[in-house]
């Protein structure tokens, strides 16, 4: 190899590189959706930002936020009531959300969530959080897990009078939800592109990044719009549908 094509490797090589920590650490992405589009955006978190300053967090252009409460039949955030109580005090819209584990049954969930949140008027509606990552193994089949959503969304929807937001990963979407569930409305997350659903169905919110960075948190945090202008927003915390 001479030394002129070693040169131009040598670059290449660095380059990617380069370009590869930036995306780890957040300071490059793929999805940069504009305020023009979508007026409304947001995050979500739970305890793994830590502390929030939240009077730094309120200059950054936040409308919503997302809060860890629960997780399976018993586990509860630790850091749920203070940001709960912060975000709202901050002046944010805000909206819990539980992580579902495959191996729980829906009802015991359910139970779980709705011990831990509270039943406010002016809330966004509650969010089931549906992936693989991270989750249980089981051997339930497809339609006992379909099941366990149904009484998980239903005894939830029941109790706070309003219908659940599906968060789900594409995997999961196709695996279960894919033409059921319609009436329910969807949180697509896709950080390498804009998100199409398979079955054509509309997304009502969209986590684009989950390495972003915002003045008042320290570390990595979900970054989220919302597909809609600030009148149709507020109509979906009224209605909750």
């Amino acid at each position: 190899m001479n030394k002129k094509l070693w040169i131009i490797v040598t670059l290449g090589v660095l380059t990617i590189m380069s370009v590869i920590v930036m995306f780890y650490k957040g300071l490059l992405r793929l999805n940069y959706p504009s305020y023009k589009e979508f007026p409304v955006q947001g995050i979500d978190i739970s305890h793994h930002q830590g502390d929030i300053n939240w009077d730094k967090l309120t200059n950054e252009k936040i409308s919503f936020v997302f809060i860890k409460a629960t997780e399976g039949g018993d586990y509860k955030d630790p850091k749920f009531q203070i940001n709960w109580v912060n975000a709202k005090n901050a002046g944010l819209a805000v909206g819990a959300y539980h992580f579902y584990r495959l191996c729980k049954t829906g009802t015991e969930q359910a139970d779980n969530f709705i011990s831990t949140v509270p039943r406010n008027d002016g809330n966004l509606p509650p969010v089931i959080d549906l992936e693989f990552g991270g989750n249980c193994q089981t051997d339930k089949t497809d339609e006992i897990i379909i099941q366990e959503v149904q009484d998980y969304t239903d005894i939830v929807k029941e109790y706070y009078g309003q219908t659940p937001i599906f968060y789900v990963t594409i995997e999961f979407y196709e695996k279960y939800l894919q033409n059921r569930f319609t009436d329910y409305p969807i949180w697509i997350r896709d950080i390498s592109t804009r998100p199409e659903l398979p079955d054509r169905r509309s997304w009502v919110f969209w986590q684009f990044a989950n390495r972003g960075h915002i003045e008042g948190i320290d570390g990595y945090v979900d970054l989220n719009v919302f597909n809609g202008d600030k009148i149709e927003f507020l109509k979906l915390i009224k209605k909750g549908t």
